[in-house]
């Protein structure tokens, strides 16, 4: 029979176990499946709004070596359309949210606001002018190239976005992952936003 110390010392054991495992459960997760990112900016209003709490989905593209940028194997490519975290060029310290709006091989052009692909006008129905009269340095650009195993990205919203237009494209080993659910949404000096919890980012 165990003495009360005996089973005491067992207790403690098996939740250090339990938390070890726990541990290292939350840590594979974040390393391979999924990441949470805060969104500070409004590039991305009106698809995302200040405040939302994203979940990042890192298995789609591949799964990379922890810690660095190589990967262990290559999932699908990013898609124009997808709505990415990636490490800012500028600043690899400093991630970023974006829209992909080109992908290797096409040929972008921007012309008095209006995005053109290979020579195609895109529509967008996703995206905001707050000032669509005004033709700033950013609504004239091209045509570039989107080089092999990069990306041309642009924020929704468009006359308040630092995007591609300003500093290239995206490597694709410098992307986090896809975003693909708000968990949480917070609007300063009002509260949670409930109805926005779940929401699949699109």
């Amino acid at each position: 029979m165990k003495s009360k110390s005996e089973d005491s010392r067992s207790s403690i054991v098996d939740f250090i176990e339990a938390l070890a495992v726990a541990l290292i459960l939350a840590l594979a997760i974040r390393a391979f499946l999924f990441q949470a990112f805060t969104i500070p900016s409004g590039s991305m209003l009106n698809t995302i709004q200040i405040g939302d709490y994203l979940l990042v989905n890192k298995f789609l593209y591949g799964v990379k070596i922890p810690f660095t940028d190589k990967y262990l194997f290559r999932g699908r490519d990013p898609q124009r359309g997808d709505i990415i975290v990636f490490k800012f060029p500028g600043d690899e310290s400093v991630d970023y949210i974006k829209r992909i709006v080109g992908v290797p091989g096409d040929v972008i052009e921007v012309k008095n606001k209006q995005l053109y692909r290979n020579g195609e006008p895109v529509q967008e129905s996703y995206i905001r002018h707050t000032h669509p009269d005004f033709i700033g340095r950013l609504d004239n650009i091209g045509p570039v190239t989107v080089p092999e195993d990069e990306y041309f990205v642009m924020g929704d919203n468009r006359d308040n976005s630092e995007d591609s237009r300003a500093w290239g494209t995206v490597r694709r080993e410098k992307i986090h992952g896809k975003a693909w659910r708000i968990y949480w949404s917070w609007e300063k000096g009002s509260g949670p936003r409930w109805s926005r919890l779940g929401h699949l980012v699109e």
